[in-house]
Order: C-alpha cells, then structure tokens, then sequence
C-alpha cells in the first residue's frame, strides 16, 4: 500500500494533530475530521488546524462524529483506505457532570466509523481505547489480558465498548481493526484539561495547583513523539484475514501504548517546577471519583509486533512542554 490515503477523525485535537503532521511529513494524503467542540480553548485547536492547513495534501471537514449523514458523506467522498479514529470526548471528571455527550460522540460517533469503515471495506481501523478501561486494577503492569470489566467512570466505560463494538465489526465483517489503550500523553500543543497542562498554568499564575490522592497517584507519562511512532508503526501492521473467514480469530488486535514507566505525581510536579524555574504551591485533597491511584502499561505485545520502543523520559519531554507552553501562551 503505496501512500494511502488516511482518515484521522480528531485531527484539530493533540494527538490527532501530532500525528496527522506526522503523516503528512511522510508524504500520505490525509482527511482530517474534527467537530471543533469547546470542551477546551477552541483557538488552540484552530491554531493547530492552521498548521496542517498548510500542507496541499491535508483535506478538512467540520463534521461531528454522531451526525450519522455527514459521516456517510465523508466517508463516501473520500474513501479512505486507512482510518485512525482518536475523536472522542475526553475527560474522567467531565463524564461525571456530562454524561451524553460521552455517549453521543464515543458510541453513537464510533458507530458511524464502524459503519463506514465496513461501507468503504477499509484495509485497517486503528482507535484510541484508554488506560482507564483497567479501572482500579490493582496488578501492575496493566496487560492486554488482564480484566477489564469493571470501569469506574463512565468515560471508561465508553471506551471499552469501543473495544466491544471494534471486535464485532472485525467478527461480523472482517474487518481489519486495532485499538490502542493510551496511557497518559503529553507534550507540545496538549490538552488544557490535562493535569500538567493545568500546574503549568498555576505555577506561573503563582496559584496553587490541587494535588489528587495527596499526591500519591502514579502515572505512565507518554510523550507525544512516542506516541505517534506507535500509532503509525501499528497502522502498517495490518490484522490477518482469514480466508475463509474463521469465526475464532477476527482480524483484531488490543494493544497498550504507553512508557513502562510509571511516574510519582510528586515526582512530576518536581520536574516540572525544575523546568519553569519556580516551586508550586500545592493543594493536597482526597481522591475524586472516577481517579485510579495508578496506571502502568504492559507493552510487550506492542514491543514484539512492531518494535515499539518508548525514548522521552519526562526530564527530555517536560522541558519540550514547557518551551513549547511559554512560547504560545
């Protein structure tokens, strides 16, 4: 497969961005789809779009994941014959107040990519699942494996029916399908509801920043660059179909993407202070709901298959952040 053309639904978004220019840089036509919601700063996501815009072989529509006419539309405009779907909505505290639109976009808004996907006979899906599905797993490091049945918010639960209706579509119709359980990205033009994004902000503001579970969370920092390098390495790996089809073994797979190498938030927060130069004032409070005390991936299958290897430890990414944060703020 000669320079695909690729769909990235949550192109305008941080990880959509990242690797939809990722992808352009390695000559691909790709169709970016983002409904440009305001769950953060509208003008950050546009200040991203500008940047791809620039490139001939980036295409944009404005369209919403759930709108079930407009996806048919793109997706027979442009047939695709590679799809990575990273559009959701995003947030753990945010489905704790909003749940519809969780549903509206991450079940209803992956329906729609299914069924394109299918309708377009689409050589591979590859879908960002999340760390979250593993709830309050108390083994660590989190495998593929391990149960996952017992999400605590209902954003999670969201993204393991992803994984469900995924799996279905590959039994039902053969479709080459991958989902990838993210664990916490970031890094340059992230999201502002992010935690590190919002300690930035403070430290500087020379606001306190609220510090969950006492500051004994532990999480699996991901920078962006490493990320991308998965994703585009699994999209190239490409789920066998079985000829003729085998009921037992849909062209499927389930992946984590993350560093192996879970961080204390104390520990961050003191990187991060190093990098802006300045000491945080620090709020402890409880837990939230919806908040699991760690997160911390198993990705020997994604070592194996395709040669992922994370390089950015948080003292080189956190820096890039920062550098990044005072210049386009």
């Amino acid at each position: 497969m000669s320079k695909p053309k690729i769909l990235v639904t949550g192109a305008a978004g941080f990880i959509g961005f990242h690797l939809a220019n990722s992808l352009l840089e390695l000559g691909n036509e790709v169709i970016g789809l983002d409904n440009l919601n305001d769950y953060y700063e509208v003008t950050l996501k546009k200040s991203r779009l500008d940047i791809l815009l620039k490139k001939t072989a980036f295409k944009f529509e404005q369209v919403d994941l759930a709108d079930r006419q407009e996806m048919a539309r793109v997706f027979n405009n442009c047939r695709p014959q590679l799809v990575i779907n990273l559009a959701a909505q995003a947030g753990v505290r945010y489905s704790l107040t909003n749940p519809y639109v969780y549903v509206e976009s991450n079940v209803t808004g992956f329906l729609n990519v299914l069924e394109g996907c299918k309708d377009q006979q689409v050589a591979h899906l590859v879908y960002a699942s999340s760390s979250s599905v593993y709830g309050a797993n108390s083994k660590t490091p989190f495998a593929v494996s391990d149960p996952a049945d017992h999400p605590v918010s209902l954003y999670a639960a969201t993204k393991k029916a992803n994984e469900l209706m995924a799996y279905t579509y590959s039994h039902l119709y053969q479709l080459p399908a991958t989902g990838l359980r993210f664990f916490t990205v970031y890094g340059p033009w992230g999201r502002p509801d992010m935690a590190y994004f919002k300690f930035t902000r403070n430290i500087l503001a020379g606001k306190p920043i609220e510090v969950y579970n006492y500051g004994k969370h532990r999480r699996d920092f991901t920078y962006i660059d490493d990320i991308v390098d998965g994703i585009i390495k699994v999209l190239y790996y490409i789920p066998r179909v079985n000829q003729p089809p085998a009921s037992e073994s849909p062209p499927y797979r389930l992946y984590n993407i993350g560093h192996n190498q879970p961080v204390e938030l104390l520990r961050f927060i003191e990187i991060l202070e190093n990098c802006l130069g300045k000491k945080a004032e620090l709020q402890f409070l409880p837990s939230q709901p919806g908040d699991v005390p760690e997160t911390y991936a198993d990705i020997g299958d994604l070592i194996r298959d395709v040669g992922f290897q994370p390089k950015t430890s948080l003292e080189e990414g956190l820096p890039k952040f920062v550098a990044w944060y005072q210049d386009f703020y």
